[in-house]
């Protein structure tokens, strides 16, 4: 099906940057973007002893750190200096500012779900801050754009790259989603459960499930599939406590499992919410000029297909990742 490129489906209402791989978020008003996503995103990741990465799926404590940084960060040319940093706190902690210019430090050994490779080493102060928050061993790396590649784990997409994300550079939901959602939840829950980076609004609940290509701001980005929700949807993002009754999840296993998405397949226990996607033009050009979405943009459907097998047509869900079912989401 080929939707009306003259019309809008859908507006983007939020944008959010997840510097430290599942800390807190921050709304931006724009977003730029690099080679690997959107520029900040994922970018650094808390380790433990080991250099394997720490999630909220077993630290549900990273919900409540919070990330800051200079606001002019997320145009399209900054550049940071000496006097740039990245602002972190957490409850009963000192603030830790950590430079924005990349350490020297190379440390081996590092790793999230199937990838492993070198990154950049903080150093001792972010360490010890980290080890006292968790009370455990721990380290804050940051990724090596320069040295290390990871691509995404999809064959149809696989020439595409990401940073220290769960699978793929973007998560795109809608609100109207969620509304749907939560008129079937006890208690109403935020979007922040789910961590998407692009929210948008003004379309049906879940059309964004169908959407196979879509224009925002003059880039084209591509489906990559659609999000089966781990833990984390379960946290609540401002106590880092999880909810009674493994809510909302098991809601959404009353209409958004595969078993009932889609009933002819495999089916491995999951539950869907949001699209991933990633971005034909996420690339910076020669002026060295980003490219950008801002809060506002119009959403086109270029592409679209009607059903959830078809949704299902580019991608092999039984075999793009080799980890639990009930591991995998979006941190």
């Amino acid at each position: 099906m080929e939707p009306s490129q003259d019309s809008a489906a859908a507006k983007v209402i939020s944008l959010f940057i997840y510097p430290i791989k599942s800390c807190r978020g921050i709304s931006v008003d724009e977003a730029p973007l690099c080679s690997s996503g959107l520029r900040w995103d994922r970018l650094w990741m808390v380790v433990n002893g080991r250099g394997r990465a720490y999630t909220q799926r077993v630290e549900p404590k990273l919900a409540l750190v919070q990330v800051e940084m200079p606001m002019e960060a997320f145009s399209d040319v900054w550049k940071p200096d000496r006097s740039s940093f990245l602002g972190i706190r957490a409850p009963g902690m000192d603030v830790l500012k950590i430079p924005l210019l990349e350490p020297s430090v190379v440390i081996d050994g590092v790793s999230v779900w199937e990838w492993s490779g070198s990154a950049l080493d903080e150093g001792n102060e972010a360490s010890e801050w980290f080890s006292n928050y968790l009370g455990k061993r721990s380290r804050l790396v940051r990724f090596n754009e320069a040295a290390q590649t990871r691509p995404v784990n999809a064959g149809h997409v696989q020439t595409y790259r990401v940073k220290f994300n769960d699978m793929y550079p973007f998560l795109l939901a809608s609100q109207g989603s969620l509304n749907t959602l939560n008129d079937r939840l006890k208690e109403p829950i935020q979007m922040s459960r789910f961590r998407p980076n692009i929210l948008v609004d003004g379309c049906e609940p879940f059309i964004e499930d169908f959407w196979k290509e879509i224009k925002i701001n003059s880039l084209t980005f591509y489906s990559g599939e659609l999000c089966y929700s781990c833990k984390v949807p379960t946290i609540d993002q401002e106590t880092a406590i999880a909810a009674a009754g493994a809510e909302p999840t098991e809601t959404l296993r009353t209409f958004r499992s595969d078993k009932v998405l889609l009933p002819k397949h495999k089916h491995q226990g999951r539950v869907y919410f949001g699209h991933t996607f990633v971005c034909k033009d996420s690339v910076v050009t020669q002026s060295k000029k980003a490219n950008t979405i801002k809060v506002g943009d119009p959403v086109y459907a270029l592409k679209a297909v009607s059903s959830y097998d078809d949704v299902n047509a580019n991608s092999d869900y039984t075999k793009t990742l080799k980890i639990s079912s009930s591991s995998f989401g979006t941190t």
